[in-house]
């Protein structure tokens, strides 16, 4: 607890740190102000956007859009994952699609899901949707493929099934791998949204932050990046929890 405790006051001191020197900087003019404004303005300009709801429609609208596509990714991506990583005719089959597909930027085709399913909410859940599955699909099979051979043996000695196999044997420890890849998701999903957002979007953290930089309205523009960089860590304490969650029985070896 104690060590905890001594980590935790040293990131509130590197972040206290780097807000005085945010602060100071553009008074002193080491930096342009019109540029990077101190903190305080950039909290005032937060507190007006909280105050007349602007933040909160586009914190939603973003948030909606960024669930919808992370929800259907890892519905759809563990499941793909299990059976690629399971099934060896099914990893023959799919593993050349998959390598093609990793490697080509969510971004790069935004053009092509605009086109195809035009400027609504579908193409930008559509474009979060292929941004997060391939990390949870390929995480997956990572994990169920490389579960311990002597454990496999020695549970398949015990005169366990297949069924039972995967159940009590794979599917557990494939489970820090697959919450690996629905974290990556889950900063992916973001990330991926907010780009979309400023391309094409009447509503939204992106399209606050695109209008704020057009219109010069530089602290706006600035509460809107600290608000996606606190949602980020707020969703990524999230799923840390649930990963720990569902892997109490794994010994952790920092400890």
């Amino acid at each position: 607890m104690a060590a905890s405790g001594l980590v935790a006051l040293r990131s509130v001191a590197v972040i206290a740190a780097l807000l005085v020197l945010w602060e100071v900087a553009p008074r002193a003019g080491w930096v342009e102000r019109s540029l990077i404004p101190p903190v305080s303005e950039v909290a005032g300009a937060w507190w007006q956007l909280a105050g007349d709801g602007t933040l909160a429609d586009n914190v939603r609208a973003s948030l909606t859009r960024a669930f919808a596509g992370f929800a259907i990714a890892v519905a759809a991506g563990v499941p793909l994952g299990v059976l690629i990583g399971w099934y060896r005719p099914v990893h023959q089959l799919l593993d050349p699609v998959l390598e093609l597909f990793r490697n080509t930027a969510a971004l790069a085709l935004l053009p092509v899901f605009t086109l195809l399913l035009g400027i609504g909410e579908t193409s930008k859940i559509a474009i979060v949707v292929y941004a997060c599955l391939f990390p949870v699909v390929l995480n997956t099979v990572s994990g169920v493929g490389t579960v311990d051979a002597l454990l496999l043996k020695s549970a398949r000695s015990m005169g366990l099934g297949p069924l039972q196999l995967f159940w009590k044997v794979v599917l557990p420890s494939a489970v820090p791998a697959i919450f690996t890849g629905v974290r990556m998701a889950g900063a992916s999903s973001i990330l991926v949204l907010i780009a979309a957002e400023m391309v094409g979007a009447k509503a939204g953290l992106g399209y606050l932050i695109n209008a704020s930089q057009f219109n010069f309205m530089i602290p706006q523009m600035y509460a809107g990046i600290l608000t996606i960089s606190a949602i980020g860590l707020v969703v990524n304490g999230v799923l840390v929890r649930l990963e720990r969650r569902f892997s109490r029985w794994r010994t952790d070896s920092r400890r």
